[in-house]
């Protein structure tokens, strides 16, 4: 469980405060595929654009670590409305996800309390995960739940930064050189990353690399490796057109999916095999 039980005292204060059950319905929000039960007024919530949690899978099985578009909505019983029972309260749940096509990985409940866990499908391959965590007879619960997504990268690295991981690592993975899907075609909001590898080519007229381009393994090994090797092409011939580097100081090479470093059975790892490194020479 990851609740604590909260005594009377406490969950007065909660629900009676300047933030009690009116301002909270004011200030907090449900999730946009899931409502609060009946009677339940939002406690707490904390909703962050990138974020992980590890779900319950189980007696004897390892918890499973999701990242994505992160919630976490804490409710407790309005005063002096009728309560709903810990089952009442996770099957409610698990069920919605099932009607939607998903499906119930885990439930421990009974009439103290406890979690059940779901998933569901929300397109584009990727899965919404949910756990309910229930306490105090169903007085208070809390909803957690990850739609599984990839990190939008916003902190750039500088052509400082890069060399010096060039120099002491040897490679580097660069995730910000986008493709239109299944093309070797760059898009457009590529060009600050690779503005930032052509000065750190001019920085050091020594350094040479090699530009590897990979991909998952959604679709024929072959298809993939050519398109491993095109991309990696195409970002030669940009630092070459457009970033002024001499052709000689970059070699390329297209490995497609022959050397993941995520789960490919998962959209968070396919996005992390989809990627181009570069390899000092």
């Amino acid at each position: 469980m990851r609740f604590t039980r909260l005594t009377p005292l406490v969950l007065a204060v909660l629900l009676l405060s300047p933030l009690g059950a009116a301002a909270q319905e004011e200030t907090h929000k449900d999730h946009p595929r899931f409502s609060g039960m009946p009677n339940y007024a939002i406690g707490n919530d904390d909703v962050q654009d990138f974020g992980g949690f590890d779900f319950q899978m189980g007696p004897g099985n390892p918890e499973k670590h999701v990242e994505g578009k992160y919630w976490k909505i804490d409710y407790a019983v309005k005063e002096g409305q009728r309560k709903a029972g810990p089952l009442q309260i996770g099957r409610n749940y698990t069920a919605l996800l099932v009607t939607k096509g998903g499906k119930k990985i885990f439930e421990e409940l009974n009439a103290g309390g406890g979690s059940t866990v779901g998933t569901m499908p929300i397109g584009n391959g990727r899965t919404l995960w949910l756990q309910v965590d229930i306490a105090n007879s169903g007085e208070i619960y809390s909803l957690t739940i990850v739609e599984e997504g990839e990190m939008a990268q916003e902190v750039e690295f500088t052509a400082g930064d890069l060399a010096d991981a060039l120099k002491t690592k040897g490679s580097v993975t660069v995730r910000n050189i986008l493709f239109d899907t299944g093309k070797a075609t760059i898009k457009p909001e590529s060009a600050g990353t690779l503005a930032v590898i052509a000065d750190a080519l001019k920085s050091d007229e020594t350094l040479k690399i090699e530009i590897q381009g990979h991909t998952d393994n959604v679709g024929a090994s072959a298809a993939n490796l050519k398109l491993s090797q095109d991309r990696a092409a195409a970002v030669k011939a940009y630092l070459v057109q457009t970033g002024g580097i001499a052709a000689a100081r970059l070699t390329t090479a297209g490995l497609g999916d022959t050397k993941p470093i995520g789960d490919n059975k998962t959209e968070e790892g396919r996005g992390q095999n989809r990627r181009v490194e570069l390899v000092r020479k």
